[in-house]
């Protein structure tokens, strides 16, 4: 290969960004680079790659990649799924690693020993099994690194923050990196704010619809800005269904003796008082909830069971048996769930759920997006003049850093589900970057399928 030639294989690529980083900044530096494998099974992220970068080796599941089908090549790339590890032979100091997708990493890194990888997944990785609470990272982690370590790699990891890489969105994820004869080490890094602002797209229509109109006619847009709308939360910034007569008009009382349940539900003393395990949010009979409607939301009690019940019609409350903590055996772990609890008293209890709502959070043009998330980025309100309207993808792409000629030929539910599971290009750059300054490319072939550096 030519001196400044930069081979690479992508693992579980995705919309392939953190390839994308790692060509800037490899780039930048004054090498050429070129894919030669690119592993991938989600079919509308398959046909979105094959899209955007033409004439590429596609191999499809990596489980059915043979050791001597796959290119030389210096770095590989794998943005992993996290999975647990086998227990099996901790007793000797070691967890297997067989059966998950880091065996396939280990089982190529071994095959084709190339001069070094990158490695990113979920912040929870971290911390993931932890052996002790104290513990600065959990024995999954602990396993990947000693693997490494045993294949000849010099390795470090960090967690990184998008927010601090210009992008307006706060995205934590572990970066590993390794290479075969240079310790990296971590140069303090960037720090650039972005707004949400910078991002979005102009002059896009609004959404009409009765949830958007009550919401309307409750708040101004700007007061909007920020705010969360669930029934699961509280606090400032949260707004909740009978606060706009989402499911049916209500009485200021109602809402107060809403407000009320909604913070009492979560209290330790009611789970001792009723005799179950604590839960956050249990149902409390109408006795327990007159002891506390007191006064300004004092009434008898024959017309608070009225309020109530008032409210479980209209569908803000449930009226249901609390819920007890069962565990039992399975193989050599315990599963625990909850069922309800026949035996004791029925009561009321907020009806919560994640996505109950048209929307679930309203974005704020001059903050930043939350970190977003597959099952619930489409639930995302931008704020357009005196309307709401949906997050765009071009905009997704944006708060990953793509660049503007990256498309995604799918459906938008297709494409927010992996927007919510990408990487941020600029962060990628500069963990590349640190390896793009001490990669010295002088390599000898021994074998097609045996390289060795040296230096």
């Amino acid at each position: 290969m030519t001196k400044n030639r930069i081979k690479y294989i992508d693992l579980f690529a995705g919309l392939g960004g953190i390839r994308l980083g790692f060509e800037q900044a490899f780039q930048a530096k004054g090498f050429d680079t070129e894919c030669v494998m690119t592993s991938e099974i989600k079919p509308y992220a398959v046909k979105t790659l094959q899209h955007n970068f033409k004439r590429e080796n596609f191999v499809g599941n990596i489980f059915n990649v043979l050791n001597e089908h796959i290119p030389d090549f210096d770095f590989l790339l794998a943005g992993f799924p996290c999975q647990p590890f086998s227990a099996g032979g901790k007793r000797q100091g070691f967890l297997d690693t067989r059966g998950t997708l880091f065996f396939e990493i280990e089982r190529i890194l071994t095959a084709k020993k190339p001069y070094g990888f990158i490695l990113e997944n979920v912040e929870g990785l971290v911390k993931h099994d932890l052996a002790h609470k104290k513990d600065e990272i959990g024995q999954t982690l602990q396993t990947i690194l000693l693997k490494l370590k045993e294949l000849g790699y010099q390795t470090t990891w960090k967690v990184l923050d998008s927010i601090n890489f210009g992008l307006p969105q706060s995205r934590r994820r572990v970066f590993i990196i390794g290479t075969l004869d240079s310790s990296i080490t971590w140069e303090e890094q960037p720090s650039v704010s972005g707004k949400l602002k910078d991002i979005l797209e102009e002059g896009l229509p609004t959404i009409q619809s009765d949830f958007i109109d009550k919401l309307l006619s409750h708040f101004s847009i700007k007061d909007l800005y920020g705010k969360a709308i669930k029934d699961k939360r509280g606090g400032a910034n949260n707004i909740h269904s009978w606060e706009i007569g989402l499911k049916g008009a209500v009485t200021s009382l109602q809402i107060a003796i809403l407000n009320k349940l909604f913070k009492e539900r979560r209290k330790k003393q009611w789970a001792t008082q009723i005799g179950i395990d604590w839960m956050d949010g249990m149902p409390l009979t109408l006795d327990q909830i007159a002891s506390f409607c007191v006064g300004e939301l004092y009434c008898e009690k024959k017309e608070l069971k009225q309020l109530l019940n008032d409210l479980v019609t209209k569908g803000y409350l449930r009226f249901e048996h609390p819920k007890k903590l069962v565990k039992e055996k399975v193989g050599d772990g315990i599963k625990s769930y909850r069922v309800y609890d026949e035996t004791k008293p029925k009561g009321y209890n907020i009806v919560t759920g994640k996505l109950s709502f048209e929307f679930n959070k309203i974005l704020d043009p001059n903050d930043i997006a939350p970190t977003l998330v597959a099952t619930d980025v489409s639930r995302l309100a931008v704020p357009e003049k005196n309307g709401l309207r949906k997050l765009t993808v071009r905009e997704g792409l944006r708060l990953f850093g793509f660049p503007e000629w990256y498309k995604i030929p799918t459906t938008q539910k297709q494409a927010f589900d992996l927007l919510g599971n990408t990487v941020a290009i600029p962060v990628v750059a500069y963990v590349a970057s640190l390896l793009a300054a001490t990669f010295k490319p002088q390599r000898q072939e021994i074998s097609s399928t045996s390289p060795v550096w040296s230096l």
